[in-house]
């Protein structure tokens, strides 16, 4: 039996919702992102594509380029509220559904079509979406996944588009293939050099040229550009890493602000551990330069999700990372090779009075907020907004926030 994937996309997503909340902005170009210099474009609305304004360019240059636009910070609470409203639809309607980002979805329809067609149930779903959320959507069908995500993108704004069985090679040839996924700016860089710019060359390449460019990618490219995807549908996404960064409005070199963020960051992170009932064993800081030179280090320490034990790490990893003195542009914690589990008292080091500690801090924080308490050393400027206002172990994508920097 052939597979029917469908694949739903809220159109320019946090602008719709800034819309739904405020009629005035319908019409007018919207730009949502970071409103300071150092911020970036997270959704442009339709009418500031005429001017170049594209998502992940620099805020900056998109005052440029669109002066006259309306520009706005954004909500990350909001926006999940909305995705949240689409994903209980989809879930209520769709047998098979996968949540890939805050606006995007992928639902498995195969065989439905045997009681009802595929096309005519995706489009009444889709007309119930804007019915009951307000919110435009476009959709694509066809057999896989990656054919279905193009057929989306073809089909915006607001629209619809299916794609017949045994035709996902003719649909994809004429497109340029910076349109299929995988192919990144880099990618696409070595097409051009190449002199490959549309599917229909790649289609008529040998398998064996693009591994050899491309490496093991290369054969992904060239099925993905034959129509061919196998991916399944993934229900839930276990997170295999939680981090934290923080752009600075300005660089600094105030050794007392670098640290209270650093703190900060992994003090928050060590309680979305506790949270969500995962041990990590390694411990990664990252430090970004003025001048865009990026360093990290990392370390392999024993399964925990305990302030103490990693809080040391953290703060002795920096300190080995920061050795340039230069000013610092941003600064991050990850904790990665996360497991299952509850911490437990280290019988040699730890109190139960320790534990019992934790748990009590954890459950003020799940009651009033990430930040109701909090160590005195994570108390400065450089942390105050630090923290995490949703489990980041539920099975949901990470939301990009509004505010997001470079």
């Amino acid at each position: 039996m052939n597979t029917t994937i469908v694949h739903f996309d809220l159109d320019t997503f946090f602008v719709s919702c800034e819309r739904l909340l405020d009629s005035r902005l319908n019409n007018k170009p919207v730009i949502v992102g970071g409103t300071g210099d150092r911020g970036v474009v997270s959704a442009a609305s339709y009418e500031t594509r005429a001017y170049g304004v594209h998502s992940g360019m620099p805020m900056k240059m998109a005052r440029q380029l669109c002066p006259n636009a309306v520009y706005i910070r954004g909500n990350a609470g909001t926006y999940t509220k909305f995705s949240k409203q689409v994903t209980e639809i989809l879930q209520s309607e769709v047998p098979v559904l996968e949540k890939s980002s805050v606006d995007e979805f992928y639902a498995d329809l195969t065989g439905m079509d045997r009681f009802f067609g595929c096309y005519k149930f995706a489009s009444e779903l889709r007309n119930k979406i804007i019915r009951e959320a307000g919110l435009p959507i476009s959709f694509g069908l066809s057999v896989n996944k990656t054919v279905s995500k193009v057929a989306t993108n073809e089909a915006k704004p607001n629209n619809q588009l299916k794609i017949d069985t045994g035709y996902e090679k003719a649909f994809l040839a004429p497109l340029s293939i910076k349109k299929i996924p995988m192919v990144g700016e880099k990618t696409y860089r070595t097409f051009c050099n190449m002199g490959i710019k549309n599917v229909h060359t790649v289609q008529q390449m040998p398998v064996e040229m693009m591994t050899s460019v491309f490496g093991k990618n290369g054969r992904v490219i060239w099925q993905r550009a034959n129509g061919i995807d196998h991916t399944p549908i993934i229900e839930y996404h276990e997170r295999k890493s939680i981090s934290s960064e923080r752009t600075y409005g300005q660089d600094t070199t105030n050794i007392t602000t670098l640290k209270t963020t650093i703190r900060a960051m992994a003090e928050n992170l060590a309680f979305q551990l506790r949270r969500g009932g995962k041990l990590t064993s390694c411990v990664t800081v990252k430090i970004r330069y003025s001048d865009f030179q990026t360093y990290s280090k990392q370390l392999k320490i024993p399964y925990t999700s305990a302030d103490h034990h990693l809080l040391p790490v953290v703060m002795e990893l920096f300190e080995k990372l920061y050795s340039r003195r230069l000013l610092i542009r941003l600064v991050g914690v990850r904790y990665s090779s996360l497991t299952a589990g509850t911490y437990q008292i280290n019988l040699f080091d730890d109190e139960k009075k320790t534990v019992n500690l934790y748990k009590a801090m954890d459950n003020i924080r799940i009651r009033y907020g990430d930040r109701s308490i909090m160590r005195a050393a994570t108390m400065g400027d450089g942390a105050r907004t630090i923290g995490n206002f949703t489990n980041p172990f539920n099975g949901e994508p990470p939301i990009v926030l509004a505010h997001r920097t470079q």
